[in-house]
């Protein structure tokens, strides 16, 4: 199995002293052998096969932006990776691209901030991408209003929504306790 990291995020899979690799390898029960001219992971599998796929998704959230610690989420049951393309809501245009890019991370990052904030998942707006790592209900409001920004909707009324379901999200919490 591979994966391919950008050459600006292999140093970040490697870790100081090889320590991250290590610690992916320890963790999946895989070996990993990293390329540095190419950025090809090649992920060899150890007794578990599913260790292998889950060695690519948190290689994968590296390569998206994301710090180790932040990737290493994604060892937990609940948590899980979810990318969107901006290239979908922004077409072939780049200045559209970088608009659409700057709207989701707001002004001096407040926007991204916010949405970390109101739904606990944590945002990565790397490339052409906005990735996020949380369980499956963070996930689906931070896709949501990211995907309301991305439409052209007003940075306020996202904020509006993301309490509205904050609110929804601590109530739910609480019955379950």
């Amino acid at each position: 199995m591979y994966a391919r990291l950008p050459k600006e995020r292999i140093g970040v899979a490697i870790g100081p002293s090889g320590e991250v690799k290590q610690e992916i390898e320890r963790r999946t029960g895989t070996k990993l052998t990293l390329d540095s001219e190419t950025g090809e992971v090649r992920i060899e599998p150890g007794e578990d096969p599913l260790g292998a796929l889950m060695a690519r998704e948190v290689l994968h959230a590296i390569a998206r932006g994301f710090s180790s610690e932040r990737a290493f989420r994604l060892f937990e049951d609940d948590q899980f990776l979810e990318v969107i393309d901006i290239r979908d809501f922004a077409g072939r245009s780049e200045r559209a691209l970088v608009r659409l890019k700057g709207r989701a991370i707001g002004e001096e990052g407040k926007t991204r901030q916010i949405l970390e904030e109101t739904t606990g998942a944590h945002v990565s707006i790397y490339g052409k991408t906005i990735a996020f790592i949380g369980t499956a209900e963070q996930l689906a409001v931070a896709r949501e209003a990211i995907e309301r920004l991305l439409g052209g909707s007003t940075h306020s009324s996202v904020y509006r929504f993301l309490e509205r379901k904050r609110r929804e999200m601590k109530r739910r919490f609480i019955r379950q306790r």
